[in-house]
């Protein structure tokens, strides 16, 4: 080998190792269509991979290998039980390895580390240490307020969590709630089944609950008025027990709107309240109920907070380089 020329500029190490067992499904599944997933960790860690069947052998940057290594030891992991992809492949490497890998040793049986709550596409378990604070929050509060950017799975998750509790009959009904900033009162007068009439304001907690439940199970659930999904205004007056009550894109309540919807609150209920600060859609004059609602009740025990940070997207990798760009032209 040759490098000697290169080894002036940057000292490049390399470590072989090899997967077991010996999976050649579990292989493709890792390395991805023509090895993509294998170039995006190495775009990722910055670090030159080579397979040949099981034997991986990575270099350069020696203070990343170990923990390249790990990664993709710990997608081999999972790549025995889901069909990995670019996104897949992302949401593991945004997370802290370490942590991943503590969870799927312990995760085996009975020891129950990590939140997870199951859907018909099986578990969805928190992905870093944000997503499983605000599961488990949501599991021990009776309130809990998750804010962030978009992408980081508030919405999601919660959406997830209510699923879950629906399912296991720890609730009667979902009720899934977000502020009419657009106006989007005409639900309910319009002609058309269930997927012409979503107004497109409501429609991320449709494709979130589709996702989870299917469609026909969704639209059963709807009829029977076991899930409902409303504009704020219709939460005035009805106090909701023994219900799952989410409320999205929070940012856009006034104050009163905000207490209006907190005091609904009854018994046997849970509520999740998600929003984003930075992206407050109300005239100017007007202060958001979500930011005043994290001011006066932050010190309430019973009421979990989660702060969801750029670095718990877990969206494409542009989407939060596009992320920080606006952040930085914010701050000039």
């Amino acid at each position: 080998m040759h490098h000697s020329e290169k080894q002036a500029f940057k000292v490049s190490n390399t470590i072989q190792f090899e997967l077991t067992p010996v999976d050649n499904q579990r292989l493709q599944n890792l390395c991805g269509p023509y090895n993509k997933h294998i170039q995006q960790l190495e775009d990722y860690y910055d670090v030159k991979i080579n397979c040949r069947s099981n034997q991986f052998e990575v270099s350069g940057d020696g203070r990343r290998l170990k923990t390249v290594k790990s990664a993709i030891q710990t997608l081999y992991n999972v790549a025995g039980n889901e069909s990995l992809s670019p996104a897949t492949v992302q949401l593991y490497l945004n997370d802290d390895f370490e942590n991943e890998m503590n969870s799927f040793s312990s995760d085996e049986e009975g020891d129950d580390t990590t939140r997870h709550v199951k859907n018909r596409r099986g578990k969805i378990t928190g992905r870093g240490q944000s997503q499983q604070q605000y599961l488990e929050q949501i599991q021990t509060h009776d309130l809990t307020i998750g804010v962030g950017p978009a992408g980081t799975g508030k919405t999601y998750l919660a959406v997830s969590s209510a699923v879950d509790a629906l399912e296991n009959d720890l609730v009667d009904r979902l009720i899934l709630v977000r502020p009419a900033v657009e106006a989007g009162e005409r639900l309910g007068f319009l002609p058309g089944d269930l997927s012409q009439k979503i107004d497109p304001y409501l429609r991320p907690m449709y494709d979130a609950l589709f996702e989870m439940l299917g469609q026909q199970k969704v639209a059963k659930y709807i009829e029977r008025n076991i899930i409902e999904i409303a504009p704020l205004a219709y939460m005035r007056g009805r106090t909701l027990s023994d219900a799952f009550i989410i409320l999205d894109e929070a940012q856009n309540t006034t104050i009163d709107q905000m207490k209006m919807f907190l005091t609904r609150i009854g018994f046997g209920s849970k509520a999740v309240v998600t929003g984003d600060i930075s992206q407050v859609d109300l005239p100017r004059e007007k202060t958001s109920g979500l930011r005043h609602a994290l001011k006066i009740l932050s010190d309430i025990d019973d009421v979990g907070v989660t702060r969801f940070q750029k670095g718990d997207i877990v969206r494409h990798p542009l989407v939060k380089k596009i992320v920080h760009a606006y952040e930085l032209d914010e701050s000039d």
